[in-house]
């Protein structure tokens, strides 16, 4: 399950709620972090995982992938010697080609989250019966899922070829993979989600399987409300003012929802505006809830 959408909406916290949530229905769940995150450890307040897996609760794992580490990875896979890996990853000629290859460092990420998904896995390690991917944003996210289609026609032949051929396959198959897009109630994240399901459907052949509007704030008044609370506010008072402000903020989000379902294919959830200042697991648990109710 392949989690993106515009950087900053939340896509962290959604996919450590689905991950909960798949956890609690008893499947063995690995929430995988991209470009070296560690946000995970810290909410649930466990050890940095380090590229390895780090078990958050009972059925649900994290781990965060370091590029260089899944390249070593695949260099011990292909060389089938992890002597020669070392030889050849150490190397100053073999870290100057390869960090100059456009778009490496997305195929070994993704290489590495197709073995986590795999139940005979190549590199060891724990089995899962799904694996959760907290994408890059949407832009970034996309040259993920796009780098083993552009690998595979560019090597014409060889070991780069078919792996990269086997998980373009694993990718597009909506039978093993399926994309949710976050997005927040407001313009350019609705604008951004639209133009994502597009793009995947056009260029990849791709769907999106769910959007998860996050972050919806509660709607507390009716017009009529409104109304005595703009005469209020002309008589002045603070609270009167904050209370319209998120009144009409709640409404302009509305506005955005109705917007993003009449655009978009695939279904729409939301999920509520929590009003902490730090999400913990008690909140990532309340969000699974809700979550477990709407899916």
């Amino acid at each position: 399950m392949v989690v993106t959408g515009k950087g900053g909406v939340g896509k962290t916290t959604v996919s450590a709620a689905l991950g909960l949530l798949a956890a609690r229905a008893g499947k063995r769940t690995v929430i995988c972090e991209v470009a070296e995150q560690e946000q995970l450890a810290a909410i649930f307040g466990v050890a940095a995982s380090e590229h390895e897996e780090r078990e958050l609760r009972p059925r649900l794992h994290a781990i965060s992938v370091d590029p260089e580490r899944a390249k070593e990875e695949w260099l011990r896979y292909q060389l089938k010697s992890s002597a020669l890996a070392s030889v050849l990853g150490g190397s100053s000629v073999f870290r100057y080609l390869s960090a100059a290859a456009p778009g490496l460092s997305e195929l070994v990420t993704i290489g590495k989250v197709w073995d986590l998904a795999q139940l005979e896995r190549r590199t060891g390690g724990s089995e899962f019966d799904l694996t959760i991917v907290d994408a890059p944003a949407t832009g970034h996210g996309v040259a993920m899922l796009r780098a083993p289609s552009t690998y595979a026609s560019v090597a014409r032949v060889g070991p780069i070829r078919r792996q990269a051929l086997t998980i373009d396959r694993f990718l597009r198959d909506p039978r093993r993979t399926g994309v949710v897009v976050v997005a927040l109630p407001e313009e350019m994240p609705v604008n951004e989600t639209l133009d994502l399901e597009r793009r995947l459907r056009d260029e990849m052949d791709m769907a999106v399987d769910r959007a998860i509007v996050n972050g919806l704030y509660p709607e507390r008044f009716s017009g009529a409300d409104a109304e005595r609370l703009r005469a209020a506010e002309a008589r002045g008072g603070g609270p009167v003012r904050a209370a319209l402000a998120e009144h009409e903020r709640a409404h302009g989000q509305r506005s955005q929802l109705r917007r993003l379902r009449r655009g978009l294919e695939a279904p729409v959830t939301t999920l509520p505006f929590l009003f902490q200042p730090e999400l913990g697991p008690s909140q990532l648990d309340e969000l699974a809830d809700r979550l477990g109710r709407s899916l």
